[in-house]
């Protein structure tokens, strides 16, 4: 059995956040008739409380660079890349060196803000040019790094791959865990465990009143205590709040901020929309009309997934939290 197919079987989805199926990337990716290909480990990690990638990077780092290689091999790709946040560059390239050895895959170092983490992005960075997104379609396993067919996905899907042809993937998948909570850190669980159950598992279910975000740190989904019997989604994390602790402005505040820093300025949602956000939020001045409207063009007009994402946390806790529907 090939390896796609084995991707296929175990139903492997990407852990980088958008979940989509592991073994269809790279089946577009094999299929696509070019001189030349490429595969990208993208080690871009820069959201708050997401740090699992780190995580395998410190204590896996040879099955990632398995991973790697086997995609390499099933999509024919004669060179890859590791791209990775400086933090993370600093870190760990010299024993990521030692393990790559003669293998053809190069290490780069990310260049600043967070949306040069994100695919058509690092690919621009890469090229030696400034990292903004790109249009889409075309899409990067049609036309991707210099122009060739791409693969990218993240640390841990590339984890999973090395796992899932040793026969020994367990269907589990890595939570960072982080907030008002007595043991932080990243917890490996079985993907299909409900929050409630990760949280009381690792012995940090709380016992005060709280609120959480799942799925990204600053992106993720503002979620009740009530509502945490579903599995975690996107990147993974869970962040803890303490409701009658947590000023809402500062929370909000620090948001607005890692939207701002970490985007383009390439769209007016994001480029115009979070200043103002961010102003109203300052003044502790919440005009209902004027939220809504920011988020739904964050959410609606954006020009890349940043925007769009940047919309789900905050109308999330207006309403669940704060009790303002926009």
């Amino acid at each position: 059995m090939n390896t796609i197919l084995k991707l296929k079987k175990a139903n492997l989805l990407g852990r980088g956040g958008a979940g989509f199926p592991t073994w269809l990337k790279w089946k577009l990716v094999k299929k696509a008739k070019a001189e030349k290909k490429f595969v990208i480990c993208n080690a871009a990690e820069g959201e708050p409380g997401v740090f699992k990638d780190g995580f395998l990077l410190e204590n896996f780092p040879e099955e990632v660079i398995n991973g790697i290689v086997l995609a390499m091999e099933e999509v024919g790709a004669g060179k890859g890349y590791i791209y990775l946040n400086s933090l993370y560059f600093e870190k760990y390239k010299n024993n990521l060196k030692r393990i790559i050895g003669k293998k053809p895959i190069v290490l780069f170092k990310k260049e600043k803000g967070y949306i040069s983490g994100e695919e058509t992005a690092l690919c621009e960075a890469i090229e030696g040019k400034r990292a903004e997104p790109r249009n889409k379609p075309p899409y990067l396993a049609e036309k991707g790094l210099f122009g060739f067919p791409t693969l990218v996905n993240n640390v841990e899907t590339f984890y999973c791959v090395s796992k899932i042809c040793k026969g020994e993937y367990n269907y589990t998948r890595f939570y960072s865990i982080s907030g008002d909570v007595k043991r932080p850190g990243v917890f490996q669980l079985p993907e299909s465990a409900a929050i409630a159950e990760v949280l009381k598992t690792t012995g940090n279910y709380p016992d005060f009143d709280f609120y959480v975000q799942s799925g990204g740190g600053a992106s993720g989904e503002i979620l009740l205590k009530e509502e945490l019997g579903r599995p975690v989604s996107g990147a993974g994390s869970i962040t803890i709040y303490n409701k009658e602790r947590t000023d809402p402005f500062v929370l909000m505040g620090k948001w607005a901020d890692f939207f701002m820093k970490g985007n383009c300025d390439k769209c007016v949602p994001c480029r115009e929309g979070l200043f103002r956000l961010k102003q109203m939020i300052e003044k502790k001045n919440l005009d209902k009309e004027v939220l809504s409207a920011i988020l739904f063009s964050l959410s609606e007009a954006s020009f890349c997934s940043l925007g769009r994402g940047a919309a789900v946390p905050f109308r999330g806790f207006l309403k669940k939290v704060m009790n303002i529907e926009v």
